[in-house]
């Protein structure tokens, strides 16, 4: 493998990106895995902590517009006008309507005030409490699949050098990376142009990116809808034999300019829905999608546009099996005394629990199974009733 300049420079450019590796924008790693039955789960992993404030406004809270001068204005008002959807995020506005897409705002992990992309990112996967999540081998998604009769585990399959550890674990799964040799079909093909076919310079140095593991889903930048590219390949595995599937998008840490900074990564993910609702046609009324992020960002924007490492986020949920047309979880309010730690929305939830529930009503599992085995030590609550 040869190590000229211009390749060296790319390099240092990809170690560069953002405020960690853990939100650069060179690749999405993808995994799936078969499971019995008809309904399918993708879950999307957001990349650099969502700004849930901005995706999902919460225009009728008096302290909103004056914590945020800049990001405050303009959206689409959602259920009784108290939240306003970000404006990029207005072709979704249709799937609200229909009942197929729902938030939960004021949610988070466990994970608390040391605002890590890499650590939140690992228990965001692994399920875990804070404290065990260092220690976790699997992730909550392969443990899932230990729980359920019948898997075949045909495709099981992730993108990169370095699994997405939300599938890692004892269930089998099939890990793809260069040089491995599989019959791939067409749309496949197309993945692998597309990540590698945009000039030269990426062509050669994208290897090396898949080796350090780089996670992305932000490929925009580079020239192509990617959510597009990504959910298309996803709808032909889903079609067939697969039932759960894992991708993560990035380009969500906006520390500055956010106001332009989150409009690529907000039209990617909106692509990403609206294709693979597209391309699973019927199947898309047995489908279910759970959106979620690292941990949410600061209630105040900064000094430049932009937000800092916070508590509190939002999850996004669609899907044709959804009962959505709903904004899930109450409201802590944004006034001084609300915050966390004078700084962030304050959690209200735990994001496990939707997925948990999920779940539960998708394939049955009972909930002293969830609780032990797939999210240890997690209170699930009252069942919110997600699903039709």
């Amino acid at each position: 493998m040869r190590h000229d300049p211009t390749r060296r420079a790319f390099l240092q450019q990809v170690a560069a990106l953002g405020c960690s590796a853990a939100a650069s924008p060179f690749l999405t790693p993808i995994a799936m895995a078969s499971a019995p039955g008809e309904n399918r789960l993708v879950v999307i992993v957001l990349r650099g902590a969502m700004d849930g404030l901005d995706v999902l406004r919460p225009t009728g809270d008096a302290h909103f517009a004056a914590l945020r001068p800049s990001l405050s204005e303009g959206g689409t008002p959602l259920g009784n006008g108290f939240f306003a959807l970000h404006p990029v995020l207005s072709d979704l506005a249709p799937l609200w309507q229909a009942g197929e897409l729902a938030f939960v705002p004021a949610t988070s992990t466990p994970y608390r005030d040391k605002r890590s992309h890499f650590d939140g990112q690992d228990l965001l996967e692994a399920g875990t409490p804070d404290d065990d999540a260092a220690r976790a081998r699997d992730g909550w998604l392969n443990r899932t699949l230990t729980l359920l009769p019948g898997v075949t585990a045909r495709t099981a399959f992730a993108v990169g050098r370095e699994r997405m550890r939300i599938l890692d674990g004892t269930a089998p799964m099939t890990h793809w990376s260069p040089g491995t040799e599989l019959d791939l079909s067409p749309q496949a093909r197309l993945l692998l142009d597309y990540l590698y076919g945009q000039d030269p310079l990426f062509s050669e140095a994208g290897l090396t990116a898949l080796e350090m593991g780089m996670a992305s889903g932000m490929m925009e930048d580079q020239g192509g809808p990617a959510g597009e590219v990504l959910a298309r390949y996803l709808g032909e595995q889903l079609r067939g034999e697969t039932r759960i599937a894992s991708l993560s998008l990035s380009g969500f840490d906006t520390h500055v300019q956010q106001a332009r900074r989150l409009r690529p990564a907000l039209r990617n993910l909106q692509t990403t829905i609206l294709t693979l609702r597209a391309e699973l046609g019927a199947i898309w009324a047995r489908t279910t999608v759970l959106a979620m992020t690292e941990f949410g960002r600061t209630a105040r924007e900064n000094g430049t546009g932009g937000t800092d490492h916070g508590t509190g986020g939002a999850m996004l949920l669609a899907g044709g099996a959804l009962k959505g047309g709903r904004v899930l979880g109450g409201w802590p309010g944004l006034s001084e005394a609300a915050l966390y730690d004078g700084r962030d929305l304050m959690p209200l939830s735990d994001v496990r629990a939707y997925a948990a529930w999920a779940l539960r009503d998708m394939y049955g599992l009972r909930v002293s199974d969830l609780t032990r085995t797939v999210f240890p030590g997690l209170d699930m609550g009252d069942n919110p009733g997600l699903l039709l």
